[in-house]
């Protein structure tokens, strides 16, 4: 499909020579592999892997750079003189595959500067390795997202895994390291197994499993349904969608930062990219209750994972459920624009979808941001534990006031970027009284009350994780020895906090770039006519519309204003005195709200969703303790009795299989004997 940009300044771009830009996708992707293989060629030279890093993130900013000219331009293919003899590799670089590059490439730049600074020596992996499994890492997803056939596809996503695994067990010693990181596998692995299946029905029994050839295959009956739902739950698997999501908060908080960064930034993403080409792009079927069924799915999915993130007391951990729940949201919006085009609304589809792809770049952005914080944190502190953090703000001057940002733009405050990706999806459910059918309709309005309780939930936990981290006084001594963050540090946070701001501040330009994708899934763009520069109105200004250097501006003008007032009519008329102390002499860390307190009343309304177990203490004991442990219910009530059936299921066959010839004869004895009573 070809689409020309109605921009004067995009027309630069469309000239370019055939295959140019998938050209310098391959070069990068060629980068990548050969920065990971110097790294890996000197595997102890630290030195030299903190200036491997800064070259890689170069190329990511490169293939942003590529990926923008490319939404705009032709499609692009091409044939590798790879693969097996009658399956060579085919690469496709289209809107949908340009505007993921962008993202990848946008997030790796920042990325990749921090971990130059935050690697250390003596950290599990040696340095040179973890380069190259780092960059290889990188270059499959970028391979996941140009892969136009099964084949090429299946290996850059197992490729994808495998690397990602050892990224998560970089300090393998630790033996819960290791655990999370073969639950990791174990699920990313049964995802594949359903992607394969998946692909295996969309050729159709034609035999050929280039993406092309699904495009034409005619699917009936109950195999496009089959297609659909192996491809949700294998993708969904990979994203962390409920109840597939138990690898996500024990691989974040085992993994490296800047790992848990990439993870949760992009790699999430992929599967978002896997479930639209396959249901937009290689499924010519439309079926409603398709949709229906991923809404639910990701509504249940994020107002799950943000109950969770609610009452988590490790950081790390609590933004890998605040991450589920960000899923939850992108597959709720997945779920509506598949609604919006099965009834012919391909306005709304546009919608619905641009929510969708927008949210999946904000979260990229405000996600990564805030795992790099942590991890700047957990360098400074050696603590990942909430209880044992505060007043770092005096201490960590730099990562706290990045890390703002981030807090600011993932509880979805106006005019940062989390904002205007949440409103968007808000409208596209407002829009919906005119569907033909009467049970969406009344789903419809309790979708939007689940949107809006769990965006107010986000907003709470989010004040926990910020207020709890770097406000208030040190709950620890040890804190006092914090220090900022280096510079190298400062500048991957610096790069993505810009991002947030700027995707918040120029939303029409963002959408611009989103016309393109539109028009290649739904068959239409929102269009530059429902917006222009100044205001946002994604259907109809008279009905919604959002201005964000409007509201920058109040909220500039508002502030200042107060603060010339205030140094106005009250200069020299302050009178100083110690503050009201609430009847307390004394003022000590152990006053203020825990990470447990600020939780509990989420954990008392919500508590059928977690298994809780309290250790109470007695009037008899000479040192009274009391604590808390919340579990994933699911945990318990689906993955452990799966795992005892299995393990009955091996020990069965260990019983069976005893490697004595007696018992194998005996078996094929009474075999016999039961075939033979069931011929006569």
């Amino acid at each position: 499909m070809e689409f020309l940009a109605e921009q004067p300044w995009m027309g630069l771009f469309t000239n370019l020579p055939a295959n140019l830009s998938l050209g310098l996708v391959v070069a990068a992707v060629s980068a990548w592999l050969a920065i990971g293989a110097v790294g890996a060629s000197f595997p102890e030279n630290l030195t030299l892997v903190r200036r491997l890093f800064p070259i890689g993130a170069l190329v990511g900013l490169g293939l942003a750079i590529v990926g923008i000219t490319a939404i705009h331009g032709p499609t692009q293919a091409t044939v590798l003189p790879l693969g097996l003899p009658d399956l060579p590799f085919h690469l496709r670089l289209d809107a949908l595959s340009a505007f993921f590059l962008v993202l990848l490439g946008a997030a790796t730049a920042g990325i990749s500067v921090f971990a130059a600074g935050y690697f250390r020596a003596g950290q599990g992996t040696a340095p040179g390795l973890l380069c190259l499994q780092y960059h290889v890492f990188l270059a499959s997803m970028a391979m996941v997202l140009l892969a136009d056939d099964a084949y090429l596809f299946m290996v850059s996503w197992e490729t994808m895994a495998l690397s990602s695994f050892f990224l998560v067990t970089t300090e393998h010693r630790i033996g819960e390291i290791r655990r999370a990181g073969f639950l990791y596998l174990l699920i990313a692995h049964v995802g594949a197994i359903a992607i394969l299946l998946c692909f295996g029905v969309l050729q159709g029994g034609t035999g050929d499993y280039s993406f092309d050839g699904m495009r034409t295959a005619k699917l009936q009956g109950f195999w496009p349904t089959a297609g659909f739902f192996l491809a949700l739950f294998g993708f969904g698997a990979k994203a962390g969608m409920l109840p597939l999501h138990v690898w996500l908060p024990e691989a974040h908080p085992a993994a490296p930062s800047p790992v848990s960064a990439l993870m949760s930034g992009v790699m999430l993403k992929t599967a978002i990219y896997g479930l639209l080409r396959v249901s937009f792009d290689l499924l010519q079927v439309e079926v409603w209750w398709w949709g229906v069924a991923a809404l639910g799915l990701g509504l249940f999915t994020a107002l799950y994972g943000v109950i969770f993130a609610t009452v988590q007391t490790d950081m790390k951990r609590l933004l890998a459920y605040s991450s589920i729940e960000n899923i939850g949201l992108i597959l709720a919006g997945f779920g509506l624009a598949l609604v919006f085009r099965a009834f012919q609304m391909p306005q709304l589809a546009a919608l619905a979808l641009a929510a969708t792809l927008y949210h999946c770049l904000n979260h990229a952005m405000f996600k990564s941001l805030l795992f790099l914080a942590t991890g700047s944190v957990l360098h400074a502190t050696r603590e990942r534990s909430l209880g044992k953090l505060g007043g770092l703000i005096h201490r960590m001057p730099w990562v706290a006031w990045l890390a703002l940002i981030g807090t600011l733009a993932i509880a979805g405050v106006p005019p940062l970027n989390g904002f205007v990706s949440e409103w968007l999806l808000l409208q596209a459910f407002l829009f919906t009284s005119e569907l033909p059918q009467g049970f969406i309709n009344m789903l419809i309005p309790i979708a939007a009350a689940s949107l809006a309780l769990t965006a107010a939930l986000a907003g709470y936990t989010i004040v926990k994780f910020y207020g709890v981290i770097f406000l208030g006084q040190a709950r620890e001594p040890a804190l006092a020895q914090a220090h900022d963050a280096g510079v190298r540090e400062r500048i991957g946070l610096v790069w993505l906090a810009l991002w947030c701001v700027l995707l918040g501040l120029f939303p029409v330009v963002v959408l611009d770039l989103l016309d393109p994708v539109n028009e290649m899934l739904v068959g239409r763009g929102l269009g530059a006519t429902t917006r222009d520069w100044l205001f946002l109105a994604p259907i109809d200004a008279n009905r919604a519309s959002f201005s964000p250097l409007i509201t920058l501006a109040g909220i500039a003008v508002t502030v200042l204003g107060t603060i010339f007032l205030v140094h106005r009519l009250y200069h020299h008329r302050l009178r100083r005195g110690p503050p009201w102390d609430c009847g307390f002499p004394l003022q000590t860390p152990r006053m203020q709200d825990s990470a447990e307190g600020f939780g509990q009343p989420i954990r008392q309304i919500f508590e059928v969703f977690f298994r809780i177990t309290r250790t109470l203490p007695t009037p008899f004991d000479k040192a009274p303790r009391y604590a808390v442990k919340v579990e994933d219910q699911l945990w318990y009530g689906l993955y452990l009795p799966m795992t005892k059936a299995v393990e009955f299921f091996t020990w069965l066959v260990g019983f069976l299989q005893q490697g004595r010839i007696s018992v194998y004869l005996a078996y094929s004895f009474f075999t016999l004997l039961a075939l033979l009573l069931f011929v006569r």
